[in-house]
């Protein structure tokens, strides 16, 4: 058992995650996170095949059931209202399904026993000596550490110190994605519908909390600024964008002022040539994003066993440890960048003649034979990287919560 020390920045899903398997591991983990605290909100998120061995062997997955959402059919409606046609939902659902916010607090319930949680603070600088890494932050006094790892998303800080700015390893996609709660007054029960006009996409569902709707929106944005916006600039962003649009859209954008879960960004992907640069190692989103549909989330907690086991089985050899985890997780990071490059061209369609040409696609969905074709690709992603045990990291015992 070693008696190393790990930061991960980054307290979403990528970090608790790391944290939870680096602790089996036998390392001390620190986990800083930028927020106030745990972010509501979110999107759905399922998990599928090799994805749900994970989270049995993590000791969660009998938690995450007890908050899945449950969703039954999507409804897609024209540009005048009406109902087009109905997707099941377990084309979209997975074997279990969750919202985001409910995943990160179970997996901070899981590992704050074990794991020093530091909130509303940042990696600013990162040094490394010969035994370690020296770390600034931007409040919190300066620290060293073993090894750092940058679970911290898109926009990840720690990705920035060691290898350089953003723009050098972002590529967008040519659209954006927000998101937030509203009443529902919709009156929806487990189900979702969904809208497009030229560039513009809405889904809403109801999941668990009956007078609440989850509402998302993705938009053609190529010359939209995104980063570094107040939440009151994002909110007046949406409504910019998105006013003058039809069906439910005046009513759900009512909500936008009392929304203090809203999220806005550009899909994006990230791509590097490495993940690793001495004792600092990317994972999730900091290092592969694929965007919608590329199974990111079970991805990133897949790659964190995989961070861990690497890093047993080489004896703490980070060096060793850190290309082994790469090469068991580039191919499937290829593989959801690749389902993922599409998802803004799917949700939010640039005309009305590719709308109905997508709607023409999507209705197959609920036939048998082009149903099973779609199952297929998602849980091709899903099951692009096989759970596989390692030496010292044997599956959770235990319930939620307790030693």
């Amino acid at each position: 058992m070693t008696s190393k020390t790990v930061l991960v920045s980054g307290a979403g899903i990528a970090g608790p995650s790391a944290a939870h398997w680096l602790h089996r591991g036998g390392y001390r983990v620190t986990v800083v996170e930028s927020a106030p605290g745990l972010r509501p909100g979110g999107q759905a998120v399922d998990f599928r095949g090799e994805q749900v061995k994970l989270l049995t062997a993590m000791g969660v997955l009998d938690e995450i059931r007890r908050y899945e959402t449950a969703m039954g059919d999507q409804t897609v409606v024209g540009l005048d209202g009406r109902p087009v046609f109905t997707v099941p939902g377990a084309a979209w659902s997975g074997e279990v399904e969750i919202l985001r916010g409910d995943l990160a607090r179970i997996l901070y319930e899981h590992t704050a026993h074990h794991t020093e949680y530091v909130f509303g603070d940042r990696v600013t600088s990162l040094t490394e000596t010969a035994d370690g890494v020296e770390v600034t932050f931007r409040h919190g006094a300066p620290r060293k550490f073993d090894l750092v790892a940058g679970a911290d998303g898109v926009h990840s800080g720690v990705r920035a110190a060691a290898f350089g700015p953003e723009q050098s390893f972002r590529r967008d996609l040519g659209f954006g994605i927000a998101g937030f709660t509203a009443p529902n007054h919709l009156g929806l029960d487990h189900t979702s519908v969904m809208y497009n006009e030229p560039g513009r996409g809405l889904s809403v569902g109801s999941h668990r909390l009956p007078d609440r709707l989850h509402v998302n929106l993705v938009f053609a944005a190529d010359n939209v600024e995104f980063h570094r916006r107040s939440l009151d600039d994002q909110r007046a962003l949406v409504a910019q964008l998105f006013a003058g649009t039809g069906w439910e859209t005046p009513k759900l954008l009512e909500a936008l002022p009392a929304a203090d879960d809203l999220y806005v960004d550009s899909i994006s992907q990230i791509h590097l040539e490495r993940w690793s640069k001495g004792r600092v190692v990317l994972l999730g989103d900091a290092a592969w994003c694929a965007g919608p549909g590329g199974s990111g989330t079970g991805l990133a907690m897949m790659g964190a066993q995989v961070l861990a086991g690497e890093l047993a089985a080489a004896g703490g050899d980070h060096v060793t440890a850190f290309a082994k985890y790469e090469e068991r997780l580039r191919k499937p990071a290829t593989i959801g960048q690749k389902n993922g490059k599409g998802s803004g061209n799917f949700l939010a369609p640039r005309t009305a003649a590719k709308i109905r040409s997508r709607n023409r696609g999507y209705r197959m969905l609920s036939t048998r034979l082009f149903g099973s074709i779609f199952t297929w690709m998602t849980d091709r992603a899903a099951n692009a990287l096989e759970y596989r045990e390692y030496p010292g990291l044997e599956p959770a015992r235990r319930a939620v919560g307790r030693s």
